[in-house]
């Protein structure tokens, strides 16, 4: 994984941009921003764009360089080379187009080319890309499609685009396969055309809620003992959220846990899960909390695959926060 591949997995989201008029790119980035959006790929879909789509980078490269800002729909050498003069980190094409591909990875652009097949996967592969671009998403299969390419291809990760929208971007962030969304329903052509900023924040903070799945896991509560515990397992047992023993505590239902001998936090925990630890922790540290990373735990070989669990430096009424990965 390269940095930038890392950069894009933790903003989760990047917005797909298609407008005319360049003066309303920085408007547009401060609306995205705002709402947590922190990427987005402007499209060179025909060559009447190509200048506003150039300027448009340009502008937003130099005044807001926190947000990362790549070419979509990059078809051609050519095209790659105005989008790079213009100042775009990454380029992104609708499909795999060998020459454009090449150029890119001879001049060290980073580029993710659309894939929608086993074949068009493996040709990247030989190239030495592990991110890709699966395109069109909903068309090629969807979810069950990332599902079924997770097991030939486990090292591979797919930034997802086509016919995604709030109502079915979640079920692409929970797929382990997912590098990042993008899409357009974050800031419609007509939202943009509109000047709708204050729509376009509202969406955009919606879509990185989608990207984060946060959920509430269980809590965790102190005790002093054993015998404690015991009690209050059986008490929560009438209620219906039946008792299960383990060396450490008693797990209620899958709400409550019992810590015999206490634990993290002044009266315990709670866990929340999440899609991706990594990019919950990014999203967590601009508003001021850090990982204990001696709490953490891998889903792998440590610091070499995803988080899995870890402590973050915050209690909430005394109760420590742990995140999970769902």
């Amino acid at each position: 994984m390269t940095e930038l591949d890392k950069k894009l997995e933790e903003a989760g989201l990047i917005a797909v941009l298609e407008f005319d008029d360049p003066a309303l790119a920085l408007p547009l980035a401060e609306a995205l921003l705002a709402g947590g959006v922190k990427a987005a790929e402007i499209t060179f879909r025909n060559e009447a764009s190509y200048g506003a789509a150039a300027a448009s980078i340009s502008e937003i490269r130099s005044k807001y360089p926190q947000m990362l800002v790549g070419a979509a729909s990059v078809s051609s050498p050519a095209v790659a080379e105005k989008a790079a003069a213009a100042g775009a980190q990454f380029i992104i094409s609708a499909g795999f187009n060998p020459d454009t591909v090449n150029y890119c990875i001879e001049r060290k652009l980073p580029v993710y080319p659309g894939v929608c097949t086993p074949g068009e996967i493996e040709r990247a592969l030989s190239l030495g890309l592990t991110t890709l671009k699966f395109f069109p998403a909903e068309a090629a299969g969807g979810v069950n499609a990332l599902k079924a390419y997770s097991g030939p291809y486990p090292h591979v990760k797919f930034i997802v685009s086509g016919g995604i929208n709030g109502c079915n971007a979640a079920q692409y962030f929970a797929c382990r396969n997912t590098a990042a969304v993008s899409g357009s329903w974050i800031a419609s052509k007509a939202l943009i055309a509109q000047k709708n900023w204050a729509e376009i924040t509202r969406l955009s903070r919606e879509a990185v809620m989608l990207s984060l799945g946060f959920k509430f896991a269980h809590v965790g509560i102190n005790y002093k003992g054993e015998k404690d515990a015991a009690e209050s397992a059986g008490i929560l047992d009438e209620f219906g959220f039946a008792g299960n023993e383990n060396p450490v505590s008693w797990f209620c239902g899958s709400d409550f846990e019992l810590m015999k001998n206490g634990g993290p936090g002044t009266n315990g925990h709670i866990g929340i899960l999440t899609w991706n630890i990594e990019r919950a922790l990014a999203y967590l540290a601009e508003r001021g909390c850090s990982p204990i990373m001696e709490t953490a735990k891998w889903c792998g070989e440590p610091e070499k695959s995803p988080l899995m669990f870890i402590y973050i430096d915050r209690e909430i009424g005394g109760f420590a926060v742990h995140l999970k990965r769902r």
